[in-house]
């Protein structure tokens, strides 16, 4: 509403002044003015029997016709780009990253884009291998856009959710959300897939490894594990 105020405030004060000005000018009152804008042959009929700028009045009531015509138009566009805009860019995106995922193959889908399924999908992406992420959460959706990954809004649990990332074209999927149980019903649910991809697991605890992998994860990751025997080797090098 905001943005149209600009537009209809020139409106406004186009009909004032266009109003005020035929009043001047065919010493009329403001009334009769303003019908005069409605309609201009009634400009006419006035001056048939009234003297004075005739041509100076229907002159300025076309310009003013004119400014009237250009505003309204300015308000009917700010309405619906405002209106509409939004959701139609929105919809053209969907379905041109749609048709970009449906011509890829042999790429890697990452559910989750956190800190671990961020870091993974853009050393991929540095590796020159396609990332297609799956991401419920809008703030993290527009990092994955800004990043520049290939993306699916929605809930990797849900087999067409899946299916819209290309599950079955896909060589690996990295479930990566931070929420062990989760990634492991993401692995079951992606090894219905005709053709599933290799699935890496990401899990909390050492507790939910053996639980993944009878899920149908090839690969399993405990990131504080891993990050606590990276860790200790750094620690056990030699002071230099």
């Amino acid at each position: 509403m905001r943005r149209t105020l600009a537009p209809i405030g020139v409106f406004v004060a186009t009909v004032i002044v266009g109003v005020i000005g035929l009043s001047m000018l065919g010493n009329v009152g403001f009334v009769e003015a303003t019908f005069w804008l409605v309609d201009l042959t009634s400009i006419d009929l006035h001056f048939e029997d009234h003297t004075g700028p005739e041509r100076a009045a229907k002159a300025y009531a076309v310009l003013v016709t004119v400014g009237l015509v250009l505003t309204g138009v300015w308000i009917g566009e700010t309405v619906v780009t405002e209106a509409f805009g939004g959701r139609i860019r929105t919809e053209l995106s969907r379905v041109t990253m749609h048709r970009r995922i449906e011509n890829t193959d042999d790429h890697v889908i990452v559910c989750g884009y956190g800190m671990f399924g961020r870091t993974i999908a853009n050393r991929l992406a540095e590796a020159d291998r396609t990332v297609v992420v799956i991401e419920i959460d809008e703030n993290h959706a527009e990092r994955v856009r800004e990043d520049g990954h290939l993306l699916v809004r929605g809930d990797a649990r849900r087999e067409q959710v899946l299916q819209a990332a290309g599950v079955e074209r896909a060589t690996k999927l990295v479930a990566a959300i931070d929420d062990s149980n989760v990634n492991i019903q993401i692995t079951i649910v992606s090894g219905t897939a005709t053709s599933s991809p290799d699935i890496l697991v990401r899990v909390g605890e050492e507790m939910y490894e053996s639980v993944a992998r009878e899920a149908g994860a090839d690969d399993v990751i405990i990131p504080e594990v891993v990050s606590g025997e990276r860790v200790t080797r750094l620690l056990e090098q030699p002071a230099n």
